[in-house]
């Protein structure tokens, strides 16, 4: 049992909303989250993976030209 499964809250700033997701910290700093922790993971509710996804769009793009996959 993981955390998410545990009830664990957005790191956003100013969120309280319950994560689904949890990613690199160093990505999501990356993507202009404002992230409130200082651990490896963050942890994000749907809404703000949401916006993750949309800001990283076009690097993930750019990386699958470049490797080729």
């Amino acid at each position: 049992m993981g955390r998410i499964d545990k009830g664990v809250k957005c790191d956003v700033s100013g969120c309280a909303n319950e994560a689904v997701r949890s990613i690199n910290a160093d990505k999501a700093k990356h993507a202009g989250l404002k992230v409130s922790s200082a651990e490896k993971r963050v942890y994000l509710c749907h809404d703000h993976y949401k916006e993750f996804k949309k800001k990283t769009k076009k690097d993930k793009t750019i990386d699958k030209w470049r490797y080729g996959a």
